[in-house]
Order: structure tokens, then sequence, then C-alpha cells
């Protein structure tokens, strides 16, 4: 558990941040300038807080009514930067290797080895950081932090720098790093897909102060999120289970409280549990169930409550036997709709306004 709870000032940016996280993804998230790197590099012990206390597994890093200010290189903290630095006079191998030189004697959390296979790495060993491409550079990057043997993994946007197809294979690997490598992972990103897709939780940041935190599934619907993520972003996480692939189709049947879903691109086997970013744009609502449309999943629901919003939309929240929905109508059709707290409806997702993008492993 990283427990983190510090007050620091660079330049004329204050920042007052509490937070804790645990095994997994901790993602934080915010506008640029919200204070996440600043964060990151205060665990590292790159730059100083004014006060407060940071501790890893009860391990204080910093404290400073205590007066314990541990150097970056006693930290046992792996940072993964927006652009790797690797050592460009050095192989794939030697890269690996300088990371095992800050690795003390406890009980390794991974070997070479495991590292290798891990991340995908084992045949980049003779290569240099210049035949690699941006994702290659970024899995090295992330295995020599890795085997310097940290108690808590930091990763500063280590997708920003990367093209679309890079970024889907390096998304892959921070998944099964989450899922295999049981240390705190905190993961600075301004992109809801690589957050809804990684994170456990979510903390949320803006001007140097933390606004809210949570579980991912939870904060995608939270009113302090709303504000920060624009009117075509906001909506709703779905986790669910592959019930089945129809290949013939393409599409994938996902099972949750509350119904399925039919939607394409799902690259996962019957059984594995998927997470689902449902955008509020793309549900409509009716109080009847409809007939006779190309739309394929139609989800009975109820309404909780109707935004208060200014503007010709709003936002619905609908309950699906358990599973929170949100829906971005006109308020002219709300109206219409006699739309209230408690109406019964029946919420309309396009299979195709779901891409891979918005569907990562649970």
């Amino acid at each position: 558990m990283l427990d983190l709870d510090v007050r620091c000032r660079v330049g004329a940016f204050a920042l007052d941040a509490a937070f804790t996280a645990g095994g997994g993804v901790t993602a934080l998230f915010g506008r640029s300038g919200a204070g996440k790197t600043t964060i990151l590099n205060v665990i590292a012990g790159l730059a100083r807080p004014e006060s407060g206390r940071i501790t890893v597994g009860g391990r204080t890093l910093y404290d400073s009514a205590a007066s314990i200010d541990l150097p970056a290189h006693a930290r046992r903290v792996g940072y993964v930067f927006q652009e790797g630095r690797l050592l460009p006079h050095l192989t794939v191998h030697h890269n690996l290797n300088y990371g095992r030189l800050f690795a003390d004697g406890r009980r390794r959390l991974v070997d070479f080895e495991q590292a290798l296979e891990l991340l995908g790495i084992g045949h980049l060993l003779q290569r240099r950081p210049g035949a690699l491409s941006g994702g290659e550079k970024q899995r090295v990057a992330i295995g020599r932090a890795l085997l310097a043997n940290p108690e808590v993994l930091l990763l500063d946007e280590p997708l920003a720098s990367l093209d679309a197809p890079r970024k889907a294979e390096i998304l892959y690997y921070v998944e099964r790093l989450r899922d295999e490598v049981r240390i705190p992972i905190v993961y600075v990103s301004h992109s809801l897909d690589e957050v809804v897709r990684l994170a456990d939780e979510v903390v949320l940041m803006s001007d140097g102060r933390v606004l809210g935190m949570g579980p991912v599934r939870e904060m995608m619907s939270s009113v302090e999120l709303r504000p920060y993520l624009g009117r075509h972003e906001g909506g709703a996480v779905i986790e669910a289970r592959v019930a089945g692939q129809d290949l013939e189709s393409g599409l994938a049947r996902l099972e949750f409280n509350g119904g399925s879903l039919e939607i394409p691109d799902v690259e996962a086997l019957p059984g594995e549990r998927v997470r689902v970013r449902v955008r509020a744009r793309d549900v409509s609502i009716a109080i009847s169930r409809p007939a006779g449309l190309s739309i394929r999943n139609v989800l009975a629901g109820t309404v909780v409550a109707l935004g208060d919003e200014d503007g010709p939309s709003l936002d619905v929240s609908l309950d699906l036997q358990g599973t929170a929905l949100l829906a971005r109508i006109t308020r002219k059709s709300a109206l219409e709709l006699g739309l209230r707290p408690g109406l019964p409806v029946f919420a309309l997702i396009k299979s195709i306004s779901i891409d891979r993008r918005s569907v990562g492993y649970a």
C-alpha cells in the first residue's frame, strides 16, 4: 500500500494532495498542469515536499515531522518516463541488467526470464535502443524498472509519444503487469480510454488538489468527474463476462448484472471478464420496448435522476438492475417522454458505438 499526504510548491504551482494506492493500477487523471507528474516526482524523491508523509508498505520514504527524507536510490521506486530514457550505447540486455544494479537482496519481484516473458522482449536482447520501435523501448524501460525490484511502480504517460498501434501493444503488456505483479502501480494519463482499460482506482486531480477518488466504475459516473471529461466523453463503465463469440458476425456477447451486450472486436475468450466503457452520447431512451430496429442492445432499466446542467441536452442516470448507465439526450426529448425518477425505460446502445479502445480486461 502506498500512502501519500504531501504539500509542495514548485514555482507558482502549489500541490496539496492525499491518496492511497493498493495493489493494481491507480490512475492519476486530470488536465495538464493538475500536478500528476509532480506527485510522481515527489514519490520518487526527485522533488521534495514542504511537509507531509509518504509510506510504502509501512516503510517511510518521507516524513517532515520525523525529518525522514530517503534519497531517490534508496526508495525502491521504479519510474518509467514518457520517452523511456534507455541508455543508447547499451544493448537491451545491458539496459535490463542496469536495473538489477539497484535491486537489494530481498525476494525478487520478477527474475530476468520472467521479465522477458511478461513483456515479450526476449527477442530484443542484442539490439540497441536506436533499433527499437517506440513501443519496444517502453517495454524495455518497464522491464528495467521491474528488475530494480521496486515496491511501487510509477508510469508517467508511457503511451503519450506512441502512435495508435504501439499504444495498443503497450496497453496489453500493462494489463499483464497489473494482473501479475501485485505492487502499487501509479499511472499518469489524460486519456480516458487508457484509464478505463487499465485502472482499478482513479484519483481525479485539478490545480494541485485531489477532487475525488474511487473505483473506476464509480468514478466514471461521478458528478466530480463530469466537468473534466468533456461533453463527448462522459459515460459509464460496465464490468461483464464474455458469454460467447460469434465468429461469423464478429460480435461478442457480454453478460453482466442487468442484461447483456453484443459488441464487435472483443479480443477475449468466453468466460473472461472485461470492462466496457459506454459513452452517454451513444445511449438512447425509449419508454416502451421498441421493435424493428437495427440496434441490437435494448436493456430494461429505471430512471434514477435527471441532470440539472444548462443547455439543450441533459444526462439521465439509469439503473439496469444494479448496473449504472448514463444517457445523454435532448431536454425536449426528456420532457416529451415524461422522464422522472422511478420510471421504467429501455436503454438503446448501438453495437458499433463501442470499439476495441473502449474494452479492456477487468
